[in-house]
């Protein structure tokens, strides 16, 4: 449910209790002053009859207007209890809209000590420093002095954590957060290159293996071919015998 619609609900809620408060005492009133008065003889009784089977009671008006004044008086009586919840519930409705703006208060005060607005050290300096900046902000002059006080005495209990996360300390840590995103991106790029490059020469090594290969058996095809074609090859490294000597020629007249 909404913020505004939970605030009307209670608004509407607390005005009913109230005008339901007011009308049962105003009827509880007028109910004592004319039984009162029909008591004394002034006012006539309330005229009605009753039967409860074979009998009539014609004292029933009677009857019930005692009873109803009887009941609106005992009614009366939870009325205190009731104002005191409701009192209750005023109070902690009003403690709660009061922290709203103490809070509020704070985090203006915590924000101008994170931005080095306050330079004092002793407490009451700081405090009265603190004050004098929430009275001049334009946001908050519609609040009561003890809530500035309180949000002042607040931020001063709170200026180590202030000075720790000021702003200045704040934006070179996402400044330095920023550069390092940046180197990693920067190095996710080239490792996105070196991988590219890595698988590049992976396959060009597979590619000058295969053609080594190629060219392996090729040369064996090549060396198989031309032991078929020259047989003569393989008998290279033979031993030769001696070659006969010729000797010389003899003619027939000899």
């Amino acid at each position: 449910m909404p913020s505004h619609t939970k605030a009307a609900w209670r608004l509407t809620q607390t005005l009913m209790q109230r005008l339901a408060f007011a009308l049962l005492v105003a009827a509880t009133l007028s109910l004592l002053t004319v039984t009162a008065l029909a008591t004394f003889g002034v006012l006539p009784w309330l005229e009605m009859t009753a039967r409860i089977g074979d009998t009539t009671y014609d004292a029933a008006g009677r009857m019930f207007q005692i009873g109803a004044t009887a009941l609106a008086v005992m009614l009366c009586f939870f009325l205190p209890s009731n104002g005191r919840i409701m009192a209750l519930e005023t109070s902690h409705r009003r403690f709660a809209i009061n922290m709203e703006d103490v809070a509020r208060a704070y985090a203006a005060a915590h924000a101008a000590d994170r931005a080095g607005a306050f330079s004092v050290h002793s407490e009451f300096d700081a405090v009265r420093a603190r004050l004098a900046h929430l009275n001049d902000h334009p946001d908050l002059g519609t609040l009561e002095p003890s809530m500035l006080e309180v949000a002042a005495q607040m931020s001063y209990l709170s200026r180590e954590l202030a000075e720790t996360y000021s702003d200045e300390k704040v934006e070179r840590a996402r400044a330095f957060l920023i550069q390092r995103q940046q180197e990693i991106e920067a190095f996710e790029t080239r490792l996105e290159k070196a991988k590219l490059v890595c698988q590049e020469l992976k396959h060009w090594a597979m590619r000058v293996d295969m053609d080594e290969s190629v060219a392996r058996s090729q040369l064996h095809r090549l060396k198989d071919d031309l032991k078929t074609v020259l047989p003569e090859l393989d008998q290279a490294d033979l031993p030769r015998g001696p070659r006969p000597v010729a000797g010389p020629i003899k003619t027939a007249a000899e």
